[in-house]
């Protein structure tokens, strides 16, 4: 898993599904609770690649679209 994915879901509010899914990740366990929910992974590295959604998921989402101007002319100066 990609120490950085790791670090940024250990970051997450506690109860978050992205929290969850780190603490069960770093314990070696497969099975995540949160929201009332039990979800049974079927390995470590499955768990690992839904975390990576997860914050692929939220960094595309707070990613904004940019704009860039130009202006050109064909008249000369001086």
């Amino acid at each position: 898993m990609d120490p950085s994915v790791l670090a940024w879901a250990l970051a997450q509010p506690a109860g978050s599904r992205a929290a969850a899914l780190a603490a069960a990740y770093t314990g070696g366990t497969t099975r995540v609770s949160f929201e009332g929910r039990t979800v049974e992974y079927r390995s470590l590295d499955e768990l690992g690649r839904a975390l990576a959604m997860l914050r692929g998921a939220e960094n595309s989402a707070a990613r904004r679209p940019s704009v860039t101007l130009a202006r050109f002319s064909r008249e000369r100066t001086g």
